[in-house]
């Protein structure tokens, strides 16, 4: 390889390609031409002094260089968005930019009115919110804060415990009266089930022996708990909700409260450089404080 280090521009331009799978997908994801985005991957090429991807008809094929550098450029990617970050904050006031991320239903149904609420508090702070079911790597920096239902294990992460998010089986009222109720637990398996693509470990722990709660039984699967949120509401047929976002409609009815509940502990986790930062800390403390009443209930 070359003595001259590339850019991080260079990486950019990088993993939009490897991302998009073309030059021109990736330009048009940058906002640049595609000749500039090809001088780009060529000059990244001969400072590596090593090929990055073959062409052929059917596109970009990547060497096994490419993917071996991916989860660098996802590294510097994720530094160089944690520096822009810090660098947004005002002189004097509490503001700039904070990245937070919580699983799908939490950023979509609890959140949203958290936020609106810190917001009034604190016009100067914006947040980037990311919805994924998948933990975030505080410790590269992914997010400045994360929520998590399960307990961080990272010596360097400042944690909180914010109390435990109950979740059991709900149906609509609507389906309920077109189908019946279920007489028992076994009767589950003549209803329309809402369930996973994939299983998550505490679906194994929700379900009882013998509970026909899984992949086969479903008339619709999904890995989106929004998805399977909006056709429990849809009145397309039973699944598993949280009790205090169901409490809020009155028109869906829980089923076996006593057999199946289960409870998530929820925490709110940012890593210990943070805790300088006012704005950080702010929204930290502020997301504990909403969460705490939220699992109250």
């Amino acid at each position: 390889m070359a003595d001259i280090e590339p850019g991080w521009e260079l990486y950019r331009s990088f993993l939009a390609v490897m991302r998009e799978g073309s030059l021109s997908g990736a330009a048009r994801a940058l906002g640049m031409t595609q000749p500039s985005l090809g001088r780009h991957m060529r000059e990244l090429e001969s400072t590596l002094g090593a090929a990055l991807f073959a062409r052929s008809p059917q596109g970009l094929a990547p060497t096994e260089l490419a993917r071996e550098l991916v989860p660098h450029a996802q590294a510097m990617a994720a530094a160089s968005a944690a520096l822009q970050r810090a660098a947004s904050a005002g002189q004097g006031e509490v503001s700039g930019t904070v990245r937070l991320t919580a699983s799908e239903v939490i950023g979509a149904e609890v959140l949203p009115a958290i936020l609106a609420d810190f917001r009034e508090r604190h016009p100067g702070i914006v947040v980037e919110l990311v919805l994924s079911n998948q933990a975030a790597d505080l410790l590269r920096r992914d997010a400045d804060i994360a929520i998590r239902m399960v307990q961080p294990t990272q010596e360097a992460l400042v944690a909180r415990h914010v109390g435990r998010v109950e979740l059991g089986m709900f149906a609509h009222r609507r389906y309920l009266e077109s189908h019946g109720y279920p007489a028992s637990l076994d009767a589950l398996a003549g209803h329309a089930l809402i369930g996973f693509d994939t299983e998550r470990p505490y679906i194994r722990r929700l379900r009882p022996a013998g509970l026909p709660y899984s992949r086969e039984h479903f008339a619709l699967r999904t890995d989106s708990d929004l998805a399977a949120l909006a056709a429990v509401r849809a009145g397309f047929g039973i699944g598993i909700v949280q009790a205090n976002l169901a409490r809020r409609d009155p028109l869906l009815v829980r089923l076996f409260p006593v057999e199946l509940s289960l409870s998530l502990e929820t925490w709110v986790v940012m890593h210990e450089d943070l805790r300088p930062s006012l704005r950080v800390r702010r929204l930290f403390d502020h997301l504990a404080e909403a969460l705490e009443r939220y699992t109250r209930g």
